[in-house]
């Protein structure tokens, strides 16, 4: 997956997370940027109030770092890395490993395409 600018202009919805359980009815929503290979965007949604990431992409491999604000008042913040993989119907699904500062455990989560 070397296209250039994959991610740019996409969105995905997280699916499921070993975090905590995902709020079907509002799951948190990622808008993606790409250029040349720099990735940012912003997510909200579920327990996130407000989030944004910054990173790298590398053919099918993604780093970003994140911080976001919570509902609860908190911040959280951290690193993750994401594989894009493509599903049978054609959309992309990022299958993502991340940290959150402080924390030792290593997440895993589920995001796919949404296609308007």
């Amino acid at each position: 997956m070397n296209d250039t600018d994959l991610l740019n202009g996409r969105r995905f919805i997280m699916i499921s997370s070993t975090a905590g359980p995902v709020d079907a009815d509002a799951p948190t929503e990622f808008v993606y940027e790409e250029s040349g290979g720099v990735i940012w965007g912003h997510y909200t949604g579920d327990t996130v109030v407000d989030g944004r990431f910054v990173g790298t992409r590398e053919a099918d491999r993604v780093e970003l770092s994140y911080v976001h604000l919570l509902k609860t008042g908190e911040r959280a913040s951290g690193r993750s890395t994401s594989r894009i993989e493509a599903a049978e119907d054609g959309r992309l699904r990022l299958v993502e490993e991340f940290q959150f500062e402080g924390d030792d455990v290593t997440h895993v989560s589920v995001c796919a395409e949404v296609v308007s």
